[in-house]
């Protein structure tokens, strides 16, 4: 929980730091589920045969558009629930990103957002003890982190003042995702947020 509070933090910062120089930042959170393709040899037993498919994931995001609709962002985003690994390993996936983003206006009530970006999924698989380190604090799993490429768009639907609501798909491009069964995933989802400025 300390990673995700401090890349949260982190994220907050940047978008602070930007507010001088940007035409508008943005907020939201969302809900979404995941899919990915499942393995082709279901018949034989392996940790490669699980798929990421499947529940329900929690997000925050943020951007700040710095000039002329482009700008930066990102976004975290976690499984709501614990899946069983193999059948018995309680794990979480949790994926975040940092982007650089494309959001043009349409009208008064409706946008457009494009990000590309970089970032990580971070498998936490969860153990009955915990393990203590003088800088890490106590946890009580071990985490495997995987680099990854982002692509997401989303529409914004802006139905009063400056709240709106993105229904979005991302595209997660894992580097050496050994765990699960393939290297691709798709979360889709929508999230509701708030423009600062810029309308």
């Amino acid at each position: 929980m300390k990673t995700l509070t401090l890349v949260v933090t982190t994220v907050v910062l940047c978008a602070m730091s930007t507010a001088a120089f940007s035409q508008q930042i943005d907020a939201a959170f969302g809900v979404s589920a995941l899919t990915a393709p499942s393995s082709n040899n279901a018949a034989t037993f392996s940790a490669f045969t699980q798929s990421l498919s499947g529940g329900t994931y929690l997000s925050f995001s943020g951007d700040a558009l710095i000039k002329h609709n482009f700008g930066v962002g990102g976004e975290i985003a976690w499984r709501a629930h614990q899946n069983l690994f193999a059948g018995f390993q309680p794990y979480r996936p949790v994926f975040w990103d940092f982007n650089g983003i494309y959001a043009p206006r349409f009208s008064k009530y409706t946008g457009a957002e494009l990000q590309a970006g970089i970032g990580a999924e971070s498998i936490r698989f969860y153990q009955n003890f915990y393990t203590c380190g003088y800088f890490s604090g106590c946890t009580n799993y071990t985490t495997s982190t995987h680099f990854m490429g982002h692509f997401g768009a989303g529409i914004r639907f802006y139905p009063f003042g400056n709240f709106f609501i993105r229904p979005e798909a991302h595209v997660y491009l894992i580097r050496n995702n050994i765990e699960f069964s393939s290297n691709y995933a798709v979360r889709y989802g929508a999230s509701i947020g708030y423009t600062f400025g810029g309308r």
